[in-house]
């Protein structure tokens, strides 16, 4: 049922900072490398052009997957860098409007939470709704954060640290009668939770190539037609008119395409992976659940990829030290890794800064193998 595995690297548990990447990406990445390697803006010959369609193929297969038109798919690097664009690129429109609060969450990236700060300074309100042990924030509490001059709600799909899927299709609804556009920054449910992001009411989305078995470096931002008008979004960089005038630089279109590779994957293997993704989480709990657990939010609506936990009271540092040669885990989000501080996710969730620095990031996939679940529990008994 499971891979084995016998080389001397641990095994890695941590497809939440980052993927393997699927051979059938590797492959056409590498043919727009060696083959076809033109550069896509170059129209006035077969190369340019071939780089081109590929390009666009790509665009279709993102389109497809969260049912958008394609022309609504903008390249980037990344889903911070999409962030980004939506709430510094709407500083302007909201300005110019007097439309200058905005509702986000506390449990939000840092790629969320630090660009709220910088508009923060030029004078936006910003309203971070709480959320409780669940790890899910209240489409009440949102509802009730609604005002006039509200520009933009922006509600994570799901939590990188603790895999809780957010209520988006319900704040997608409650928002269909109000003009305040919604974003969701879906790095880590894109290719995963699918049916959520078809929802058309969700007005700008983000997404990341390398949480899906793609490539790093490239990702995308969703901009719908919002109530028949286009999002003035201003672009972040000039240069160039590439991607809508949003985006400039030249298009790395072996990125692209290995991106629309990977979201083509996603659609076609979703159900296969989520089975392969339940049947891990039921094994590791089964092992492990000798062992003194606590685990952080609503496993009802939890990815079927990733559990946060604690071992008693057992330093996060200590476990991930003790397991380094058996696993490979984190205990939060690889982007504020450099400069560890407590998960300010789960202190959202209620927990003191001492509970918070117990608890460990395990996720998987379905080129996860198995770890030696033997070794992993003697090790934990060990430090406890």
């Amino acid at each position: 049922m499971f891979k084995q595995q016998f080389s001397m690297k641990p095994i890695y548990l941590d497809c939440n900072a980052t993927t393997p990447i699927e051979t059938e990406v590797l492959h056409i990445m590498q043919h727009y490398l060696q083959q076809e390697y033109g550069n896509s803006g170059s129209r006035s010959h077969l190369y340019g052009h071939t780089a081109n369609k590929a390009v666009e193929a790509a665009r279709v297969e993102i389109a497809t997957l969260v049912t958008c038109a394609n022309e609504e798919v903008i390249f980037t690097s990344g889903a911070t860098e999409s962030n980004n664009l939506v709430i510094l690129g709407l500083a302007q429109y909201g300005q110019e409007r007097q439309k200058t609060h905005i509702v986000s969450t506390k449990i939000e990236h840092k790629a969320v939470l630090e660009p709220l700060e910088r508009l923060q300074e030029k004078g936006f309100e910003i309203t971070l709704i709480d959320c409780d042990h669940s790890g899910r924030v209240s489409v009440d509490a949102i509802k009730s954060a609604l005002r006039d001059d509200t520009l933009l709600v922006s509600v994570m799909q799901v939590n990188n640290e603790t895999g809780i899927i957010q209520p988006i299709k319900e704040i997608a609804d409650l928002l269909q009668n109000h003009d305040a556009l919604f974003h969701t920054d879906a790095a880590q449910g894109f290719g995963k939770d699918i049916e959520t992001l078809k929802h058309s009411g969700i007005d700008l989305i983000s997404i990341s190539g390398h949480k899906i078995f793609g490539p790093k470096g490239i990702g995308a931002l969703i901009r719908r037609r919002a109530k028949t008008t286009t999002i003035p979004i201003r672009p972040l960089m000039v240069g160039g008119g590439q991607e809508r005038g949003l985006r400039p630089g030249t298009l790395p279109v072996h990125l692209i395409a290995g991106l629309g590779e990977a979201a083509k994957l996603a659609s076609r293997d979703n159900v296969k992976r989520h089975q392969f993704n339940q049947r891990f989480r039921a094994e590791l709990l089964h092992r492990l659940g000798t062992l003194e657990l606590i685990i952080h939010g609503n496993q009802d609506h939890c990815l079927s990829n990733t559990i946060n936990l604690s071992f008693g009271d057992l330093d996060s540092e200590a476990i991930m030290l003790g397991l380094k040669d058996i696993v490979a885990i984190s205990n939060g989000s690889a982007c504020t890794s450099s400069t560890y501080e407590a998960s300010h996710v789960l202190v959202a969730m209620g927990l003191s800064e001492e509970e918070a620095e117990t608890a460990t990031r395990w996720s998987w996939c379905h080129l996860s193998e198995m770890p030696q679940w033997d070794r992993v529990v003697a090790k934990i008994k060990q430090l406890l």
